[in-house]
């Protein structure tokens, strides 16, 4: 039987069966081997013998080497363009355990159908950076076990190397098209490239292909929308080829994904560990993992003026502020990590430009910095709102806030630990912040850094926005309406406790003290314990010094370690030293070690009581107590005893007492003294000096 005669019987071009027939050429496809079986008349078993020993040729079969592509196992995932994953102090390092999700088994699906020899398409439709170009890396592993290559067009652009590529593409290639649209979007070739995937996919003498891609979803909608009458259409061709041949990945993992993930974290994978802890909440795994490493360039690479907002941010969370921060306060704390060059170099409107520039987004959508909106307020119409105009509520706030990206968030606390914030961070929480909570967390973190005025100034403020608070609706409409029973039932019934100290506040105005303690008490056992201090001023103002002292004892133990200088001050008013050091050390023993400090201070006078004291402090913990026991002996003329202190201080690194012993062995003429200002250059910004 001649060739031609043959190409006729199995419906085949001669070409093909030329082809077929030689011992040089391509493994001739599937379709063929069948097609030439049936012309020939071969039993079944021969028949499925051959196309056996065609699969087998295939997995060892080469392909030209003009062919365009590489193996598989000679690429580097982030050279294909997979996100890099990041790791908490910045170090580079591989990627994170591979968690699958629905679209992974369509995916391997896919793989599958081309190992046996059929060209399949698939591309993955999905935001920025969740998944979608890791998934294909981890679909073609098995391929690479057989052989098969991998082609990713992008010499000199990607739609060139693309349209003079795509028909030198041999069998068992993948065709890497991640960012499809600058392939199937460009508007002079994408048409042309679409109709060449087309050919190659319906080629049986190329097959089996596999044609892998990534687009956002705008992009997919962009090409799947049909076009108006009678207008043009410029994506036609496009359209056809990704019909039935797309698959969407979510931008959150499910729960048995994130378990999945978990597990392998508990196995030691730190990066998914990390992730992880950001992603609980949204699920947004992938995001997390993809955006980090940006988001840390953007930190330690951005201009002075970026990384000294992003520092003041990371400050802000690990002292205590809530999670969003007035864009005042930032601006304003940002100024004095700045130093006097950078200050200078400032262009006027600094301030707005660099809060643009972090809040640009990253990889998955992720910023440094990312602006909050407020929130309408919704009230009921019906009653009385300030503000309201043409009918409609007024908008529940003004001040524009941003919210540091967990990352940063997390980086900040890791690096960040050791240092104090300059005195511009406590002067804009002081003239900014309006959340009494934040104030007295950051009060209490200055008071742990020697800022005592800052802490003083910064209590003064929180307790004046508490005093600001009034009891709102209807406890406010009864108490003013000569109803104090019935205000007194609303508040106990509300459950929101900072209501019953509000209407206290207003009882105790009116001169109905009892009724303000009432009120509270009951909100002192339901959790606002700072209710205790105000009721001991309360009792104080009539003449109950020990009931006062009684009280301020117990917000004391309760952990409200802030009351130490209330503790002072009634102390000094009732004459009762020997009950004062009582409370203090009932108050260290809470858990509030700089009462040891106090007592030492209280004892100035008495060098031994006082050291005793700051030896108590040392082993709770609080160091800084050496060093004003060390001022103590100084006071006393026992210089020799306040260098031992200062320098068993020192070796901490404690910068306080480094600066004291600078100056005591300056002001002796001792030579070491030139060498510790080297040290202070150092320890300066770790641990902050007490006030002058």
């Amino acid at each position: 039987m001649s060739r031609t005669l043959l190409a006729a019987r199995a419906g085949l071009g001669r070409t093909t069966v030329h082809e077929a027939l030689r011992t040089d050429g391509n493994v001739p496809s599937a379709e063929t081997v069948a097609a030439l079986a049936t012309a020939l008349g071969l039993p079944e078993t021969q028949r499925r013998e051959l196309l056996e020993l065609r699969r087998t040729a295939a997995d060892l079969g080469t392909v030209p080497e003009t062919a365009p592509g590489r193996p598989i196992r000679t690429w580097d995932p982030h050279v294909l363009e997979v996100h890099p994953a990041g790791t908490a102090d910045g170090s580079p390092q591989t990627q994170p355990g591979y968690v699958r999700r629905a679209h992974d088994e369509v995916l391997a699906n896919a793989v599958h159908a081309a190992q046996n020899g059929h060209s399949r398409m698939l591309v993955l439709v999905g935001s920025s950076s969740t998944g979608k170009t890791r998934a294909c890396w981890e679909a073609v592993q098995p391929l690479s076990d057989s052989g098969w290559r991998l082609w990713h067009p992008v010499d000199p652009t990607r739609s060139e190397a693309a349209i003079t590529g795509i028909g030198r593409v041999g069998p068992r290639t993948v065709v890497w098209l991640n960012e499809a649209q600058h392939y199937l979007g460009n508007p002079k070739t994408g048409e042309h490239i679409a109709a060449a995937l087309h050919t190659l996919l319906n080629d049986p003498d190329r097959a089996p292909v596999l044609v892998l891609g990534t687009l956002w979803p705008e992009y997919a909608d962009r090409y799947a929308t049909l076009p108006e009458p009678h207008g043009t259409d410029p994506y036609s061709r496009v359209r056809e080829l990704l019909a039935y041949r797309t698959l969407t990945v979510p931008d959150a993992f499910p729960s048995a994904a994130l378990a999945a993930a978990a597990a392998l974290a508990g196995a030691g994978d730190e990066l998914l560990a990390g992730a992880l802890t950001r992603a609980a909440a949204h699920g947004r795994l992938a995001q997390e993992l993809a955006g980090a490493p940006e988001l840390l360039r953007r930190f330690e690479h951005g201009a002075p003026r970026t990384r000294a907002l992003l520092k003041a941010a990371m400050d802000a969370r690990r002292l205590g502020v809530g999670l969003h921060q007035p864009q005042d306060f930032l601006v304003t704390a940002a100024t004095g990590y700045l130093d006097d060059h950078e200050w200078e170099e400032l262009p006027a409107d600094w301030g707005e430009a660099t809060l643009a520039d972090t809040t640009r987004r990253v990889h998955g959508r992720l910023a440094p910095l990312r602006r909050i909106d407020p929130r309408r307020a919704h009230r009921p119409l019906g009653r009385s709102v300030p503000g309201l105009q043409a009918g409609l509520p007024e908008e529940a706030g003004t001040t524009s806030s941003v919210r540091l990206a967990d990352y940063l968030d997390q980086h900040g606390r890791a690096i960040r630990w050791r240092l104090c914030p300059p005195a511009s961070f406590w002067w804009a929480a002081y003239a900014h912040l309006d959340s009494p909570d934040d104030l007295d967390r950051l009060a209490e973190a200055a008071e742990d850094r020697y800022r005592m005025e800052w802490a003083s100034m910064l209590r003064d403020r929180a307790a004046h926005l508490r005093a600001g608070e009034a009891p709102t609706g209807a406890a406010q409409d009864k108490e003013q309406g000569g109803a104090p029973q019935e205000a007194g039932r609303i508040a106990t019934d509300d459950t929101d406790a900072v209501l019953r100290p509000a209407l206290a506040r207003l009882r105790a105005q009116t001169e109905s003290w009892k009724g303000a303690e009432i009120l509270y008490r009951q909100a002192a056992d339901a959790g606002y314990t700072a209710s205790r201090t105000e009721l001991a001023r309360l009792r104080e103002q009539h003449s109950d010094l020990q009931g006062a002292e009684a009280l301020v004892q117990r917000a004391a133990v309760a952990a409200h370690g802030t009351v130490v200088a209330e503790l002072t001050r009634l102390g000094e008013q009732g004459g009762d030293t020997k009950g004062t050091d009582a409370l203090y050390r009932q108050v260290a023993e809470a858990g509030y070690a700089a009462a040891l400090t106090e007592l030492a201070r209280a004892h100035g006078q008495e060098p031994d009581p006082a050291g005793v004291f700051a030896r108590q402090a040392v082993d709770a913990g609080y160091h800084a107590a050496l060093t004003e026991a060390g001022r103590m002996r100084e006071l006393h003329g026992d210089t020799n005893g306040a260098r031992g202190l200062y320098r068993e201080v020192a070796a901490t690194g404690d910068a306080a007492a480094l600066s004291e012993l600078a100056r005591l062995d300056k002001d002796t003429g001792l030579p070491e003294a030139v060498a510790l200002p080297r040290q202070l250059v150092v320890a300066e910004s770790m641990l902050p000096h007490p006030p002058s």
